[in-house]
């Protein structure tokens, strides 16, 4: 890859813009996909497989999408911008069909289609930050990113509390808001990542890399072999970090699933049975969450400096120890406007799941791997969210009564356990 120029603030930021698309689509799964479900009567314990679309495609797609822009180049179209261009269009078709769904399979199909739209983006994207920031400038880029997904999802949340007073009513079986929050998204997941791409060049491949690329063309076997060549590679330090997202991500799985039913029990005792009750405690999530994401992207560039001076492994550790306080005060809470205090925890620990570990990662593998590498990050993320879809319904309706407080309580132990792993980790020191 050609030399690193040295990028501006600004340019930082633009070049990381598109991920606010792609995090107002990820956001509307975390806090309006389940409320769907629950509209159109599923039951609680039937949530969770509902949700394997999301894992189970990144399983299949981030990794394979990685591989492949690795080998990738195109003189006008670049290395890893073609990925992330054609996964946003895909997104945005699947979000302005999602709100027609009329049953339950039909939902969870868009939601596939949706999940291969944010995937074929994704880790692309992650790899063209890492490809054109030099090690100095890392950490900024990927807290930029942390920034833009935190405020992606602030949007998407707030949607939630703001658009049901604009738009009222119901359209079919759904509330007329959920229409209007769900376009928002379709436009936005296309015209964030032009932007990024218009404003931001891709580094070219130097004479030897091309060399290399055309002795080792693309083709249908090559991103599988260097998938299974790169996990035979992988570092220690990304072992160890599996181990943490092992906890961490099965815990997010068991918090988005029950945040809303938690606080429709915790504050005003319904259930989704009570539609008109139900809805006002999905209001007030998507409010609560809107200023959990404030913190985030508030955090997020002071994150970035403590990391350059504490380092990588311990800020993600205090960040987590936060979140677990969060899930673990959330189910009790009676007032919902203490949730207003419950939720910083939650900000501040997802300001570092998008950032923090990505550091300790491009410390250790090699530069001209970052795609195939940051699709097996991807992986690590969603091994624990599969295995959560597949085991967590059982659970809950067997030893936690099919009750989302206990779903959320749960989840608090399971992040504080990721805390306590994150201190195996160890990492290079971040420059």
């Amino acid at each position: 890859m050609g030399s690193k120029i040295k990028l501006s603030f600004w340019q930082i930021i633009n070049m990381n813009v598109g991920f606010f698309g792609i995090q107002y689509s990820f956001g509307l799964q975390q806090s309006a996909v389940n409320p769907i479900y629950d509209f159109l009567h599923a039951s609680p314990d039937q949530i969770p497989i509902l949700n394997l679309a999301g894992p189970l495609t990144g399983l299949l797609i981030q990794p394979i999408i990685g591989a492949m822009s690795d080998k990738t180049w195109h003189p006008r179209w670049g290395r890893r911008k073609p990925y992330f261009f054609i996964g946003a269009i895909i997104c945005s078709i699947a979000l302005f069909l999602f709100p027609f769904s009329s049953s339950l399979w039909m939902a969870a199909g868009l939601l596939w289609i949706l999940d291969v739209g944010n995937n074929t983006a994704m880790e692309p994207y992650r790899a063209f930050i890492a490809d054109t920031l030099d090690e100095e400038q890392q950490p900024t880029g990927f807290q930029a990113q942390s920034f833009f997904t935190g405020f992606g999802q602030f949007l998407a949340y707030i949607s939630l509390f703001l658009f049901p007073i604009v738009f009222v009513g119901y359209t079919g079986s759904l509330p007329t808001w959920i229409y209007a929050s769900f376009f928002l998204g379709a436009v936005l997941s296309v015209t964030s990542i032009w932007w990024s791409m218009s404003k931001t060049k891709e580094i070219p491949p130097t004479a030897e890399e091309i060399a290399i690329l055309k002795a080792e063309p693309l083709n249908v076997f090559s991103p599988f072999i260097d998938i299974y060549k790169a996990v035979l590679e992988m570092p220690t330090v990304m072992w160890q970090l599996f181990l943490v997202y092992l906890f961490q991500w099965y815990a997010m799985m068991c918090y988005w699933q029950n945040n809303s039913k938690s606080i429709a029990l915790s504050v005003w005792n319904v259930t989704p049975k009570n539609v008109m009750g139900y809805e006002k405690a999905v209001e007030w999530n998507g409010l609560i969450g809107a200023f959990g994401f404030i913190v985030t992207f508030s955090i997020a560039f002071y994150l970035a400096k403590l990391a350059k001076k504490h380092g990588a492994k311990i800020i993600h550790f205090v960040c987590l120890l936060l979140g677990a306080v969060s899930f673990l005060w959330f189910p009790i809470v009676q007032n919902q406007y203490v949730f207003f205090a419950v939720i910083i925890g939650y900000g501040i620990a997802w300001a570092s799941m998008m950032g923090i570990p990505y550091l300790m990662v491009v410390a250790v593998v090699p530069k001209e791997r970052y795609g195939v590498y940051m699709g097996i990050i991807n992986m690590m993320i969603v091994i624990p969210m599969i295995i959560q879809n597949l085991s967590f319904g059982y659970i809950l309706k067997n030893f936690l009564d099919n009750d989302p407080r206990q779903a959320i309580s749960f989840a608090g132990v399971l992040l504080l356990i990721a805390a306590l792993c994150t201190l195996l980790i160890k990492t290079k020191k971040t420059k």
